[in-house]
């Protein structure tokens, strides 16, 4: 069974330090991504294993009440999310904030928000309604309507839509900004705002529009 692997950011360990240092302490820039997002890639492959072991055994002790093998199975969901969602919080960082480089993007945010401003007090407000593990994501909601949607999702699962794609997402777990600006949640979500790298998000919603 292939094992999944860390992905690499767009930028080093010791760029990150310098790149996204409005945004988090170098020292978060480090533990956030060689600790936290490891650490659900590592977890995800040994719950993999787990599962595929443990086969028939596992699931004829299934149950609803408790079983070893439901756990795995939340925490299998739990630990893939989380990487995943790291893997484009991280690829969403390093820029200058400006958007005029997503003009596909920037032309459908105005289509379904009014304008980016507006876009960008509603995921801010979102960013701020999540409990102290959750994310603020941008989607394209490509199983109903086809609109941009600002969902909030709690850990890395709850209030996620089905079949909807995630262009930007802003973790707002306390360690992704306790270090560097302690309770002040609003300003870390202004900071993440200012770095984002739109091109990269344009080549994400370009893949993901049709």
């Amino acid at each position: 069974m292939a094992e999944h692997t860390l992905k690499k950011r767009p930028y080093g360990d010791e760029e990150a330090k310098k790149i996204l240092l409005g945004v988090m302490s170098a020292e978060t820039t480090d533990w956030h991504y060689n600790t936290h997002h490891k650490g659900y890639v590592v977890k995800r492959n040994e719950i993999e294993k787990k599962l595929a072991d443990g086969g028939k055994t596992l699931r004829d002790a299934a149950n609803a009440n408790y079983s070893e093998f439901g756990e795995l199975k939340r925490r299998e969901t739990f630990n893939a999310n989380g990487a995943i969602l790291h893997d484009i919080f991280w690829e969403n960082l390093g820029g200058d904030g400006k958007s005029e480089s997503a003009k596909e993007l920037v032309k459908k945010i105005i289509s379904d928000f009014g304008s980016i401003e507006e876009w960008k007090a509603d995921f801010k407000a979102t960013a701020l309604s999540a409990k102290n593990s959750g994310w603020a994501v941008l989607v394209i909601d490509k199983l109903s309507d086809g609109k941009l949607r600002n969902i909030l999702v709690d850990e890395h699962g709850y209030g996620n839509i089905w079949g909807a794609q995630p262009l930007i997402a802003c973790d707002v777990f306390e360690h992704a900004y306790y270090h560097k600006d302690g309770p002040k949640r609003a300003a870390y979500i202004d900071n993440f705002l200012s770095n984002l790298h739109w091109e990269r998000i344009e080549r994400r919603f370009n893949n993901q529009k049709n």
